[in-house]
């Protein structure tokens, strides 16, 4: 097999499974449901709700451990993650992350939503529209870590055992999402 010939099957590999024609959305009412008995099913097995934010915080302390112990072992936020003989990858919650981020990605494989481009308005660039989505992740994986929860884990979990906090923190999510919605619509129109 020549050289040409493999880069043609990687070529044609690459577009067969990237190029896919996407598939219609679920029904939502469904889709509510399906994850209403995954939450309870994640109560009832192992007695905890379902959450991303500290799978995640779980990692940078795992990576933050490696590289500067010491510093892990002084921070009373990462002593409890990571500090001393702890391993921060050694939680169920870190399972329920991986999970969520190759389930996420081998759905969107099947049903043709994996593809390589930057979604936004008219009137912003591309370099724009990616230095506003890596603040604005910033800013809310840092309000996620002062909540104690990130939407998943404070909308869903939190929601579902009625904890009033829960609800306050959703409340202001969805409030600041359309606040920050309205200030900048112009980009989107």
């Amino acid at each position: 097999m020549t050289t040409a010939t493999k880069t043609q099957t990687k070529d044609a590999l690459f577009k067969r499974i990237f190029n896919r024609p996407a598939k219609d959305y679920w029904n939502a009412y469904a889709g509510g449901v399906v994850l209403g008995l995954v939450l309870f099913a994640s109560f009832f097995l192992t007695g905890n709700g379902l959450g991303a934010s500290g799978g995640l915080s779980r990692f940078v302390a795992f990576f933050e451990d490696i590289v500067v112990p010491g510093h892990v072992d002084r921070v009373p936020y990462l002593i409890k993650t990571a500090g001393g003989e702890l391993n921060a990858l050694d939680n169920w919650i870190v399972m329920v992350s991986i999970g969520a981020i190759l389930g996420g990605f081998i759905s969107g494989l099947r049903n043709g939503r994996v593809k390589l481009e930057t979604n936004r308005g008219p009137q912003i660039t591309d370099k724009q529209r990616w230095f506003y989505a890596f603040v604005g992740g910033f800013l809310f994986a840092y309000g996620a870590r002062l909540a104690r929860g990130c939407t998943s884990g404070q909308a869903l979990s939190g929601g579902a055992t009625l904890s009033a906090g829960s609800w306050a923190v959703m409340f202001a999510i969805f409030g600041g999402a359309y606040l920050f919605a309205y200030a900048f619509r112009k980009l989107w129109n």
